[in-house]
């Protein structure tokens, strides 16, 4: 059963990935909710973003910062969208967290580094 609406007003999700091993990473991340689906805003590369693209199944739930659970784990399937969706989710992110969005942005772009989109579509 769907239940996306449990991460309405939630400021963390915790993204459930998987390693070759099969081995789970929880990981507290900030997301965004559009539509039928929930987006991640993450570093091209990250350990994550490769876990996604090895195993697009997913599980994710709301969580607090530290990734404590607010709600219960729901399957999904992941697709790694790149930097263009980004472009798409980022005035998302900014309404939702405002300001810090832009500074880790710049900050990240200054070191060389580059976002890309995880998009969730629970099952």
């Amino acid at each position: 059963m769907n239940h996306l609406s449990q991460f309405s007003n939630q400021p963390f999700l915790s993204l459930e990935t998987r390693r070759k091993d099969g081995t789970a990473v929880p990981t507290p991340v900030w997301f965004v909710k559009d539509g039928d689906a929930l987006f991640v805003r993450t570093l091209d590369g990250s350990g994550k973003v490769k876990r996604a693209r090895n195993f697009p199944e997913v599980r994710v739930m709301p969580c607090d910062a530290q990734g404590g659970s607010l709600g219960t784990w729901q399957d999904g399937t992941s697709s790694v969208d790149g930097a263009e969706a980004y472009g798409r989710i980022k005035d998302l992110l900014i309404t939702k967290y405002g300001p810090d969005v832009q500074q880790f942005e710049e900050r990240t772009h200054a070191a060389g580094g580059k976002y890309t989109v995880i998009t969730i579509v629970l099952a």
